[in-house]
């Protein structure tokens, strides 16, 4: 049984809890939080605290809190040479104070409260500053029913800006083509459809295999009435760097 110490009730802590409890080789002995009313509705399932300083022994700790909070709060846990991990994709595992076994447990995921995450799709990044710490991760990760891979601060940094691409201005570029489709009264469920075969095809070809459209078939016409439709839109420059991003990847003029 690997006992587990949260710290930090936000989005990734919240959901770390439910899958660590639903697994039989898992248990979070303890869960801190600056604020204990966050925690107050599981008081009944894991003890709770909001004092660094009644932290119990644990085999692992897990950092789940803001990155510019992670540092701060490493300095101040009241113990050495223990194992302690966060779960960021853009701080570096040196950034953990060295009187600690460091490391890195970062779940490559987008975490919403409320929506429920199935952590055997979910890829776990580890980094741990030894192969017996490494060890120790890997089963956690394992008792998660998650795969998990050995990706180096460097690497990490590299996934979470690819990550942003591929989540966050995905999900932006949904979000204009839900207000273009509102403004004309058209049912954004019609797009869904699209929307879940463009990230399904990538099962099956890489990115640029799978580029269709004006831009790649140099359709200037298209590409020209596109424009003029969202002529008095604040999305046109969006339109227009996309644009000339798929023509230079695919050797468009």
């Amino acid at each position: 049984m690997i006992a587990v110490v949260l710290l930090g009730a936000g989005n990734v802590g919240q959901h770390l809890f439910e899958a660590i409890k639903k697994s039989s080789d898992t248990e979070v002995v303890q869960w801190y939080n600056r604020d204990i009313a966050k925690l107050q509705p599981f008081k009944n399932e894991t003890d709770i605290c909001d004092s660094i300083e009644s932290l119990k022994e644990a085999d692992i700790y897990i950092i789940a809190v803001s990155d510019d909070a992670i540092k701060n709060l490493a300095l101040q846990l009241p113990f050495n040479d223990r194992l302690v991990v966060h779960t960021s994709g853009m701080t570096s595992i040196h950034d953990l104070d060295k009187s600690l076994h460091r490391g890195v447990f970062y779940p490559l995921q987008s975490f919403t409260k409320g929506k429920p995450i199935d952590f055997k799709k979910v890829p776990i990044c580890l980094e741990a500053l030894n192969k017996q710490h490494y060890v120790i991760l890997q089963q956690l990760a394992n008792a998660l029913g998650s795969k998990s891979y050995k990706i180096n601060t460097e690497q990490r940094k590299t996934l979470h800006l690819s990550a942003v691409f591929v989540n966050n201005f995905g999900n932006q570029l949904f979000r204009i083509a839900h207000e273009l489709s509102d403004a004309k009264n058209i049912n954004f469920e019609i797009l869904k459809p699209l929307i879940v075969e463009t990230a399904d095809k990538i099962n099956e070809l890489s990115p640029y295999m799978a580029q269709t459209g004006p831009a790649v078939r140099g359709d200037k016409k298209t590409l020209k009435q596109h424009l003029k439709e969202l002529d008095n839109s604040p999305h046109k420059l969006v339109y227009e760097l996309m644009t000339q991003s798929i023509k230079r990847t695919h050797g468009k003029r």
